[in-house]
C-alpha cells in the first residue's frame, strides 16, 4: 500500500511538472492512457481515486479484526470466498494494458457468484429479500450478455443496458438494506456500499465544472470504494462477535412493535 501511495504522489508531481497525466491515469483508472488535459480537477480526481485504491488495498491486507472468529457455516464461507475473489481481481487489472471486453465479462461473472452466495446467507433471517437472486442474475448476467454482444455481434440494444443497470442497482440497494438489518455486518461497511452507489451521481456534476475527463476519476473512485465494501463485507463475517449466531433484528423489531 505504501509503495502504491508513493507511486501516486510521484505521478501527481510528474503530471504537474511534465504536463503528462499518463502515469497517474494508469495507476488509478487502470486503462490505456487517453489524451487528457492536465487541469487541477483532473489531477485532483485521479489523485483522490489513488488514495481510495490505497485504502482499499490496506483494507484487504489487514484482514479481519483480531480475536476469536465465529464458526462459519458452508454458505458463509462460500460468500467470503466469492467476495474476496471479486475484490482481488481489481489489482490484477493493473497488469493488463487496457480494459477489454473479457475483463468486463469476468467482473460481471464474479458478481454473479457474489449474488448466488449472498442469497442463502441473507434470506435465512430476512425473507423480504427472496427475489435478490433474480434481480442480481438479471443485472450482472445481463451485463455479460451485453458485453459479449458488443464484442462478437452487432451490439446490445440500449434497452438491455438500461434494464441490467437498473436491476443491478436495485439488487445492491436491497443487499445493503439487508446487511444493515443483520447483526453480522457493521454500519461502516454498509456506508461504504452506499458511498459506492452515490459517487457515480457526481458524474453529471463533474461534467458541468470540468472538461469532462474528470469523470473517469469519479468512476475510478467509485470502483475503489466498492472494492472496500466487498472486502469489508467478507471481513465482517469472520470478525469477532458477541455470539456466533446472527441476530435477527427484523424479527426482534416486529416482536417489540
Amino acid at each position: 500500500m505504501g509503495l502504491y501511495l508513493v507511486a501516486v504522489v510521484v505521478a501527481v508531481v510528474v503530471a504537474w511538472t511534465a504536463g503528462d497525466l499518463g502515469v497517474l491515469w494508469r495507476l488509478t483508472v487502470f486503462t490505456g492512457v487517453r489524451e487528457v488535459a492536465v487541469t487541477w480537477p483532473n489531477v485532483i480526481m485521479l489523485a483522490l481515486a489513488g488514495v481510495l485504491w490505497a485504502w482499499a488495498l490496506w483494507q484487504g491486507l489487514r484482514g479481519p479484526l483480531a480475536g476469536p472468529s465465529p464458526t462459519l457455516d458452508r454458505d458463509e464461507r462460500r460468500l467470503r470466498l466469492a467476495l474476496y475473489a471479486t475484490a482481488v481481481t481489481w489489482p490484477l487489472y493493473f497488469l493488463v494494458p487496457s480494459w477489454t471486453w473479457w475483463m468486463a465479462v469476468l467482473d460481471s461473472a464474479l458478481m454473479v457468484a457474489v449474488v448466488w452466495s449472498f442469497q442463502p446467507v441473507l434470506t435465512r433471517n430476512l425473507k423480504a429479500v427472496d427475489h435478490l437472486w433474480t434481480l442480481g442474475v438479471m443485472g450482472y448476467g445481463g451485463a455479460i450478455v451485453a458485453e459479449t454482444l458488443d464484442f462478437f455481434g452487432p451490439g446490445a440494444p440500449g434497452e438491455i443496458e438500461t434494464i441490467y443497470g437498473l436491476t443491478a442497482l436495485v439488487w445492491t440497494v436491497l443487499v445493503l438494506r439487508a446487511q444493515r438489518m443483520d447483526g453480522r455486518w457493521r454500519l461502516t461497511t454498509v456506508l461504504y456500499g452506499v458511498a459506492a452507489l452515490l459517487l457515480p451521481a457526481l458524474v453529471p456534476l463533474s461534467r458541468l465544472f470540468t472538461d469532462g475527463e474528470a469523470v473517469y476519476g469519479v468512476l475510478a473512485a467509485a470502483e475503489a470504494v466498492n472494492m472496500v465494501w466487498l472486502i469489508r463485507s467478507a471481513h465482517d463475517l469472520a470478525d469477532p462477535r458477541p455470539t456466533d449466531d446472527p441476530v435477527d433484528l427484523l424479527t426482534v423489531s416486529q416482536e417489540g412493535a
